[in-house]
Order: structure tokens, then C-alpha cells, then sequence
């Protein structure tokens, strides 16, 4: 693969930088923690809310103070420098603590997703080999259950550890070392596991704090899944590049959204386009007014100009949208967050779709065709990315580096296009998604893994997945149907996916057709189908 290899390390320059170019001041996750750490031992660095609850909190010395408990445990259990773990559980301090800890441990961790299916968790479990697995204790027995092979251990038990005993060498250069498999879905099934070394997770997110004017004056609020790049890379490690302060939430409710962001003084979060939609419909236009918030970071789904100019105008708080990839660590560009009033709307609504920005300064963004020629400006094509913030490649998927890195950028697979501000500067625009993955929420979901479900159902004949534009979580999920039992009901279908899938990938809605959409190949051609579902871009669909 030496071939391979060259074009990834293509794909890690920029036209001023070249792989390996030091961008930042830092030698480790740990060397920014022990930084701040040494800084100002007793700021809050992470305080975690269940609800409007605050349920714990910890300065920088009491975090440091954990992670020594938790680094004693690894150790103990035998996991060396070099090994991977994987976590599991809902947003939480301890995997904000395993994550920490394994990096300046110099180990890799693998963030599991528990909204997934259980085929699917068994398959990263059985890919990535993690040494052990760290869960909630909610969580043991179904982590227990999909790979008996793999030792899984209750969090709590790491805080027993005494933590004295225990200290960390976070002097050590530990940037080229790999730190994070990401598993992201794909259209041919299995999820792909994206390699991030810890100089991609402090380059990309050392970046994101100097786009937004980061300081160590500001709070973050997280309230996205720290299972995902977004939630780890952008509330978790970008406030760490300036010594910020943190506060996760458990899970995501607009009442917990206005309260904390008010009693906790946040200035900044985080969220996809889906929150946004239930921050408008929460009728509370007055509780941002009065509150710290400069603005809201916005990206990881499909974002409407109907949508963006709605919330900034019940909350005259500006989104700023943006884009990127776990294949690219997190975000490769933003809209610019100094721009006056005008500027910033008509890039959020005068092309037909919200700008994504601008690149950030250690990556660079083109349009290509399928044979790597860049495309002139406004015409569309394909979205590719090279830079200090793009991953090592797929682990142990030889076929799908060849594809993504073929002319030494990655290559997104969305299509888009650009446009020159006045500024000077290069305005992305995405327009699809030539992979046809649905995203839901922020979340990735296979149309190839439902179909085989609406296929299975008695009474059809064949199926596909369709998603569609909606207000709630950006896209939803559609099913096309071919009936082989003329009295087939669309509750039926809806009924058996139910049974088959979680409720975030099950169809929403089922349509009957006479035929599918395919092309001479026998390829779905769901795009040409995505307006028979316009009648439910409103609708809000709701889980028993």
C-alpha cells in the first residue's frame, strides 16, 4: 500500500504547509492539559447537569486528580501505551475522564455509539479489538453480551483507585500517536473506522477556537453525544486549547438549554440543525436575550435557510453554520463569525442554500470532478478536503483509502460548490450527498441497512429507503414500496420496521409505488424520489 500511503500523506499538506509542519504549541493532549492545569489549578474545567440538575463538578486539579484514579486502574489491568480501549454510555464525566486519560496514557480510544444496533456494535467490537471496554453501569450487560471475548469494566470502579500513586509524563511528544477510531456508517453496510492521531484532535480543534475567538473567560455548553467528533473535538478539547471552562449535559431539553445557558453563564455551544428546531417551537423567544450566549456553532446535518434566518430571527443570536467530517476530525470550515448583520445573511440565504464558510486555516477546500480537476467557481462537484486535520485513513480497509484519497485529497463524497466574496475568499456551499447516506439529527444512517428491512416485511415486494427533508432532525426516514399483497397497509410496514430497527432509522412514513427508480445499472435512485415526501417536511415525528 505504499501508494496509498503517499496520497494520505498528499491529503495532510496544505499549499503554505506540508505534512509534518508543527501548527501548534503543544506536544500532547496532555501538554495542553498540564498547561491550563499548572495555570490555574482551581477553575472549574468540567461540571455535568442531568436535567437542570448540577450533579458534580470539577476544577482542573480534581479532573487531574481522576484521571490519575483512572490511569492506576488501566495500568493495573494490564492496557500499555499504544493499546486501545472503547467506551460506552450516554453523554457522562467519566468518558470525558477515560478519554483524557487514554490520551495521556498514549492510547486510542474507540467511542461506541449505544444508539446502534447490536450487529453493528459486535462488528466495531470485533474490528477495532479494543483490549477492554469502559461502560456506564446501565450499560454492562448489553456491552457484556455482544463480545464475551473482550473484558468490560463499570466506570465506577476507576474512581476507587488511589490516585498518588500515579502520575502522568505529559511532557512526552505524543502528537503522531493514534487516539481516536471513529465508526461512521456508510452506504455498503459495516461501519468504516476513521484514524485520528492526537495531532489532528489539537490541530482541528486549536483552529476551531481561534475562528471563534475562544478565551479563557468562555463556557462551553455541550449537549451534543460525546460519542460523536462534534460533541469530543468541538466542547471538549477546542475550550482546552485556551484553558475554557466546560458543561455537559446529559441529554438535550430545551427547558435544561435556557436554564443552564442563563445560571451558568454559557457564551458558546454547539448544536445541529434539529436543536435548532426545537429551541424555535419551544415558544421562548425571550431567554437568550438576557444571557451570555454570543453565538451557536451549527453543523453535522442539513441546515435550511428557512430554518437558520427562523431562529436568528425569534433569538437574534447568529448561527454560525459550518462543515466537516469525522473523516476530516470535525470542522474543516465556518461561516466568518466578525462579519456585520447583512454579510452574514446573505451567505446564510442568497444562494439557495446556508453558506458553510470558509476553510479554517490548516486545511484547504476545492471543488473537483471525478477525475480531480478542480471545478470553476459555481459549478458543482464534488467537496475535497487536504490539510494538518485530515485522518490517517479507514483502519484495516484498504478499498475505501484507494477511493477517498485517489488524488491526495479526501475525497467527501457531498457535492457543492463555491462562490468569491467580496472579501476575497472562497464561500462553500453543499448541495447533496453523493453517498446517499440519510442524515438524521447529526447522524449518519445507512439507506442500504433499512432496505433490507422493508424488504423482510410480508407483503412487499421491494423497498428503499428514501430520506427527506425535514424541520425536526434535518432528513427523515421514507420507504418506497412495491406491494407483492395488494391489502398491505402502510401501518403494517411501519409496524414490522418498528420491530426490526430503533426508532431513529425506522421509516417514518411509507409510500406505495408501482415501480422503484433505478438506473440502467439496477442502482436506486433515491434523489429523484426525496419530493413525493414534501408533504411532511412540517411534521414532527415522535417515538413511543
Amino acid at each position: 500500500m505504499p501508494d496509498i500511503r503517499k496520497k494520505i500523506k498528499l491529503a495532510h499538506s496544505t499549499s503554505t504547509a506540508p505534512a509534518g509542519s508543527s501548527l501548534i504549541k503543544f506536544p500532547s493532549i496532555g501538554g495542553a492539559f498540564r498547561f491550563f492545569l499548572n495555570q490555574h489549578p482551581d477553575k472549574p474545567f468540567l461540571t455535568y447537569f442531568e436535567g437542570k440538575v448540577k450533579i458534580t463538578s470539577y476544577t482542573f486539579e480534581q479532573f487531574d486528580e481522576r484521571c490519575r484514579r483512572f490511569g492506576r486502574f488501566l495500568t493495573q489491568a494490564g492496557i500499555k501505551q499504544g493499546d486501545r480501549i472503547a467506551t460506552a454510555g450516554t453523554n457522562h464525566p467519566d468518558l470525558i475522564l477515560l478519554y483524557f486519560t487514554a490520551w495521556r496514557l498514549g492510547l486510542s480510544v474507540v467511542p461506541i455509539n449505544l444508539g446502534e444496533d447490536d450487529h453493528r456494535l459486535h462488528y466495531i467490537l470485533e474490528h477495532a479489538k479494543p483490549k477492554l471496554v469502559a461502560v456506564l453501569n446501565e450499560d454492562q450487560s448489553r456491552i457484556k453480551s455482544l463480545n464475551p471475548s473482550v473484558p468490560v469494566v463499570e466506570t465506577g470502579k476507576m474512581h476507587a483507585q488511589k490516585e498518588e500513586e500515579f502520575t502522568f509524563d505529559d511532557a512526552l511528544n505524543r502528537r503522531n500517536q493514534e487516539a481516536f477510531i471513529v465508526y461512521t456508517s456508510g452506504t455498503t453496510g459495516n461501519p468504516k473506522g476513521v484514524i485520528l492521531n492526537q495531532v489532528q484532535l489539537l490541530v482541528d480543534s486549536w483552529f476551531i477556537s481561534d475562528w471563534h475567538n475562544i478565551t479563557p473567560a468562555d463556557r462551553f455548553l455541550c449537549v451534543l453525544p460525546v460519542h460523536h467528533v462534534n460533541g469530543t473535538v468541538v466542547t471538549h478539547l477546542t475550550p482546552l486549547m485556551t484553558g475554557s471552562s466546560i458543561v455537559l449535559l446529559k441529554k438535550f431539553s430545551d427547558e435544561a438549554f435556557f436554564d443552564i445557558v442563563k445560571t451558568e453563564e454559557i457564551t458558546i455551544s454547539s448544536v445541529v440543525p434539529t436543536l435548532l428546531q426545537f429551541l424555535i417551537q419551544s415558544g421562548k423567544s425571550g431567554k437568550l436575550k438576557a444571557t451570555k450566549l454570543r453565538h451557536l456553532i451549527c453543523g453535522a446535518g442539513p441546515l435550511t435557510v428557512e430554518l437558520a434566518l427562523k431562529f436568528e430571527d425569534k433569538f437574534e443570536i447568529p448561527v454560525i453554520h459550518g462543515y466537516g467530517l469525522s473523516e476530516t476530525t470535525c470542522y474543516s470550515c465556518f461561516l466568518p463569525v466578525d462579519q456585520n448583520k447583512a454579510e452574514h445573511r446573505s451567505w446564510l440565504s442568497d444562494y439557495g442554500f446556508p453558506s458553510i464558510g470558509v476553510p479554517l486555516p490548516c486545511n484547504e477546500m476545492d471543488i473537483q470532478d471525478d477525475y480531480g480537476k478542480s471545478l470553476p467557481e459555481g459549478e458543482k462537484g464534488e467537496i475535497v478536503i487536504r490539510g494538518h486535520n485530515v485522518m490517517d485513513g479507514y483502519f484495516l480497509n484498504p478499498d475505501a483509502n484507494k477511493s477517498a484519497f485517489e488524488f491526495g485529497w479526501f475525497r467527501s463524497g457531498d457535492e457543492g460548490f463555491f462562490k468569491t466574496g467580496k472579501d476575497g475568499q472562497k464561500y462553500f456551499f453543499i448541495t447533496g450527498r453523493f453517498k446517499e447516506l440519510i442524515i438524521r439529527g447529526g447522524v449518519n444512517l445507512s439507506p442500504l441497512e433499512i432496505d433490507e428491512v422493508i424488504g423482510r416485511c410480508p407483503g412487499v415486494k421491494a423497498g428503499i429507503a428514501v430520506g427527506f427533508e425535514n424541520d425536526w432532525y434535518g432528513e427523515e426516514v421514507g420507504a418506497l414500496v412495491v406491494k407483492s399483497d395488494p391489502d398491505l397497509t402502510e401501518t403494517e410496514v411501519l409496524d414490522f420496521c418498528k420491530t426490526q430497527l430503533p426508532f431513529s432509522k425506522s421509516p417514518k412514513v411509507v409510500l406505495f409505488t408501482d415501480s422503484l427508480p433505478v438506473t440502467s445499472t439496477g442502482k436506486y435512485q433515491r434523489n429523484k424520489v426525496k419530493l413525493l415526501f414534501a408533504e411532511f417536511k412540517e411534521t414532527q415525528f415522535r417515538g413511543k
